[in-house]
C-alpha cells in the first residue's frame, strides 16, 4: 500500500500544470519608440530562468566590441561551469572551446554550462560576473533586476521582471545588430555538436519573428522575450509563467497580433541609449580577478577609453607627394555637398572603415553576415579608423586614392594595395553632384540586425543612365525617408540615404515628390521584398522609413 506521501507526491507530478502555475506576467511594447502598447503585472519581481542568458551574451558582445576578447579566444572550461544541470552542451573541466561556440550553445541551445563558461571567463567567477551583470542591468535602466549566475537556474535573489526583460532585448537589438541574428537561428555548429534552438516552433510559425529567447524553470514557468518585424513596425514582447510552450507560443501570438493592429505605422523613432561608463563599468568588473581552479587564470584588461583621437599613420609605401597630390585634387573637385552627406551618412568612421570591409562584403553575403564573420570583418577595419570624430580632409582623401575612379568590384583589386593606391590616385576624377554617382561610394559597414538578402545591382561603372524607371514585374513599390521644407533637403536626403543603403537602393530611383507641407524623399522601382529590405535595414541605422506602394 502507498504512503500518504508517496500518493502526494505521485499526485504532485500528475496534476494539470496550471495548478502550480508560477505567477504571469506580460508586457508588449513598440520598438522604435519605445511606446508599450501592452502590460499586466509587468513590474513584478519574477524569476527570469534562461532569459538571463540575455544579459550574459550582451556582457560577452561588449567585450567582443571592446576587443579584450574575440570570436576565437579558447576558454577553459571550470569545474563550475562543467557541473552546470542541462540543458547542457555537455563541457568537460579543463576542455578548451572557443568563444563563438559557446555564443551559439548559450543563444540556440539555451545550454547552462556554456552560459556559465562564458561568466567566468569573462567575470572570473560566477560571483563578480554576476555583480557585473547587475550593473550592466541598472545602467540599462532595469531596476527591478538581480542577477546571482550567467544561465538563469533559480537562486535566492535572482529575479527580473518583465518590463527589464523587454528593456534588454530592445537593447540587443540596437545595440548589437551585427550579432543580433544568432537568436533567429534554427541550429548551428557549437563545436562540440550541432545545437537546435529552444525557440524554434515560434519563429516558425510567426511570421516576422526574429528572435530572442526562451526560458524554463519549474519556479518561473515558461518564459519568452520575443521580437517581430512587420510592415515597418517593429514589437518586442514578454511572458512570464506560462503553463507550456503551446500555451507560451500562443499567448505570444494572440498578445503580438493585438498590438500590431494597436501600433502606430507612422510612430516616432526612438531608440535607446547605449549605456554609459561601460568602460568603468570593465575596470570594476575585472578589478583583482581570482585565479580559477581548472580553468583560465587570472585575467589583466586595460580599459581601452582614450583621451585623444590620433591621426592614423600614413602608409610609408603609398603616400608618394605626387600620389597625395593627385588624391587631395579628386576630393576638392567634390562638391561641399557631398562632403556633408557623407559626414552625416556614415558618422565619419565608415567612410573609411568601408575600404576594409568592401573584401569582405563581397565574398561573405550580408545575408549570411552573423558571429562567425564579424570579428574578421571588423578586427581589418580597427587598423584604418580614428577613435572618434569626423575624418579629415587627408583622411577622405587617402580613402579615394583606395580606391579605383571606375568603381572597380572588390574581386578585380590588384593584389599590391600599393600598386592600387598609386593607380586609383593617377585615375581619380571629380565626381558630379548628382544623386545617380552615389553608387559609385564604397558601401559602409553593414550593422543590419536581420537577414540582408539585398540584390546588388550592376556595376556603376557599366551601368546606363536611367531617364525613365519601368515600374513592370512588381516593381512598383518604394520606400519614403522623410519630408523637407526644400526640394534641396529632400535631395540630400536621399543622397544620403544611398550612401548607407547602397546594396539594397542600388537597383531604385530617387525621387523627390512636391507634397502638402513639404518635399518627399522617396526612393521608387523596388520589389516589396526590397522595399521592407530597405526599411528595416534604414531603421536599424535610426533613420525613419516607411513602404509605399500600389
Amino acid at each position: 500500500m502507498l504512503s500518504f506521501w508517496a500518493v502526494m507526491a505521485l499526485a504532485f507530478l500528475l496534476a494539470p500544470t496550471g495548478v502550480f502555475a508560477a505567477p504571469h506576467a506580460s508586457i508588449v511594447i513598440d520598438a522604435r519608440s519605445g511606446e508599450v502598447l501592452h502590460e499586466e503585472n509587468a513590474d513584478a519581481r519574477l524569476h527570469p530562468a534562461s532569459l538571463t542568458k540575455m544579459m550574459t551574451l550582451y556582457i560577452t558582445f561588449q567585450e567582443l566590441e571592446r576587443g579584450s576578447i574575440s570570436l576565437d579566444s579558447m576558454v577553459t572550461v571550470t569545474k563550475h561551469a562543467a557541473s552546470q544541470p542541462p540543458s547542457r552542451l555537455g563541457l568537460k573541466p579543463g576542455q578548451k572551446i572557443a568563444v563563438r561556440y559557446l555564443i551559439r550553445a548559450a543563444a540556440i541551445k539555451s545550454a547552462n554550462d556554456a552560459a556559465a563558461a562564458l561568466g567566468d571567463f569573462i567575470g572570473g567567477n560566477q560571483d563578480d560576473f554576476a555583480r557585473r551583470m547587475t550593473r550592466t542591468a541598472k545602467a540599462l535602466g532595469m531596476t527591478n533586476t538581480t542577477f546571482k549566475n550567467a544561465n538563469g537556474l533559480t537562486a535566492p535573489g535572482h529575479l527580473s521582471s518583465a518590463r527589464d526583460m523587454t528593456t534588454l532585448g530592445r537593447h540587443l537589438f540596437y545595440d548589437f545588430p551585427q550579432y543580433y541574428n544568432i537568436f533567429s537561428r534554427r541550429s548551428s555548429d557549437a563545436g562540440v555538436a550541432t545545437v537546435n534552438s529552444t525557440n524554434r516552433r515560434f519563429l516558425d510559425a510567426y511570421k516576422g519573428a526574429d528572435g530572442i529567447k526562451t526560458g524554463y524553470t519549474v519556479a518561473a514557468g515558461f518564459n519568452l522575450t520575443a521580437s517581430a518585424e512587420r510592415d515597418g513596425k517593429r514589437l518586442i514582447a514578454t511572458i512570464f509563467g506560462a503553463t507550456s510552450t503551446a500555451n507560451r507560443n500562443a499567448e505570444m501570438t494572440k498578445l503580438l497580433n493585438k498590438a500590431f493592429e494597436k501600433a502606430r505605422k507612422n510612430a516616432p523613432f526612438n531608440p535607446p541609449e547605449a549605456p554609459a561608463a561601460t568602460d568603468a563599468l570593465v575596470a570594476q568588473a575585472d578589478t583583482a580577478l581570482p585565479e580559477v581552479e581548472d580553468g583560465a587564470g587570472k585575467t589583466l584588461r586595460v580599459a581601452t577609453g582614450m583621451d585623444s583621437s590620433p591621426r592614423p599613420l600614413a602608409r610609408p609605401a603609398a603616400l608618394a607627394p605626387e600620389t597625395v597630390t593627385a588624391a587631395a585634387e579628386a576630393v576638392d573637385a567634390m562638391q561641399d555637398g557631398i562632403l556633408g552627406a557623407l559626414a552625416e551618412a556614415t558618422g565619419g568612421e565608415e567612410v573609411i572603415e568601408s575600404q576594409a570591409t568592401e573584401l569582405a562584403d563581397a565574398a561573405v553575403p550580408a545575408a549570411t553576415l552573423a558571429v562567425d564573420d564579424v570579428e574578421r570583418a571588423s578586427a581589418s577595419a580597427e587598423t584604418a579608423l580614428p577613435a572618434e570624430g569626423l575624418p579629415s580632409e587627408e583622411a577622405l582623401a587617402e580613402a579615394v586614392a583606395n580606391l579605383p575612379a571606375d568603381a572597380l568590384p572588390p574581386d578585380a583589386l590588384p593584389a599590391d594595395p600599393a600598386a592600387a593606391t598609386a593607380t586609383a590616385a593617377a585615375d581619380a576624377q571629380p565626381l558630379p553632384f548628382q544623386i545617380a554617382s552615389a553608387a559609385a561610394v564604397a558601401p559602409p559597414k553593414r550593422k543590419s540586425p536581420i537577414y540582408d538578402d539585398a540584390a546588388t545591382g550592376p556595376d556603376p561603372a557599366e551601368a546606363p543612365e536611367v531617364v525613365s524607371f519601368s515600374t513592370s514585374g512588381d516593381r512598383h513599390w518604394g520606400i519614403t525617408v522623410g519630408r523637407y521644407g526644400s526640394s534641396y533637403e529632400a535631395e540630400k536626403a536621399l543622397l544620403k540615404m544611398q550612401l548607407v543603403e547602397s546594396a539594397t537602393l542600388s537597383t531604385s530611383r530617387p525621387k523627390v515628390m512636391q507634397k502638402s507641407g513639404g518635399f518627399e524623399a522617396t526612393f521608387v522601382g523596388l520589389t516589396q521584398d526590397q522595399a521592407d529590405l530597405a526599411c528595416r535595414r534604414l531603421q536599424a541605422r535610426s533613420v525613419t522609413c516607411f513602404t509605399i506602394g500600389e
